[in-house]
């Protein structure tokens, strides 16, 4: 008779392989998708946590989707949002500013049992080769759920960046920075 310490052990360390099995699947598609980048000489793409939230929750209102009702790219401007999932609950789930997600694109895939080989080949041998190949994107985003895909592309620019806050508008700034001023030079009475 087996001890429960040993059953629960046993499931533990499964558990543990699938986490490192689902993780090991998106790294394998970044280090593929960046391979691909830096044999046209374009920098390698650095993980976004905030993107990779959008896919995951895109890719999980995609999932009982058929693959025959793939949509393709998705610019993320402000006028023309996914039709993916409800871009609206998306960006709150995943605390991002609507205003640093203009210059992203959603790509989704959809391959029968995920095979790694098919995916990657679905996105450099694509229409989607076109954002992978622009020097524009640096940041990325992948989830996975079920048969489906998504990879996020970001930006380093401030309208891409997909973070938490908008950016500062310049104007802004330098009214901020002003009375930053005006309260430093009240606070040591020089005013």
């Amino acid at each position: 008779m087996v001890s429960p310490r040993i059953c629960v052990s046993l499931l533990l360390h499964a558990f543990l392989f699938l986490i490192m099995a689902a993780a090991d699947e998106e790294d394998n598609l970044l280090q593929g998708i960046n391979s691909f980048r830096q044999s046209r000489n374009l920098i390698a793409l650095s993980k976004n946590d905030n993107a990779e939230c959008m896919a995951d929750e895109i890719a999980e209102a995609l999932e009982d989707k058929a693959c025959t009702t793939m949509a393709g790219p998705s610019t993320t401007t402000s006028a023309t949002q996914p039709r993916y999932a409800n871009y609206a609950d998306v960006l709150n789930k995943c605390n991002i500013d609507i205003n640093t997600t203009a210059d992203g694109v959603i790509l989704p895939v959809c391959v029968p049992k995920r095979v790694p080989t098919l995916v990657l080949t679905n996105y450099t041998q694509s229409s989607y080769a076109t954002y992978l190949n622009n020097s524009r994107y640096t940041g990325v985003g992948i989830g996975k759920e079920h048969d489906w895909v998504v990879v996020v592309l970001t930006t380093d620019a401030p309208s891409g960046t997909f973070s938490n806050v908008a950016a500062p508008r310049r104007g802004s700034v330098v009214h901020v920075s002003q009375g930053v001023a005006v309260l430093m030079a009240v606070w040591f009475g020089t005013w």
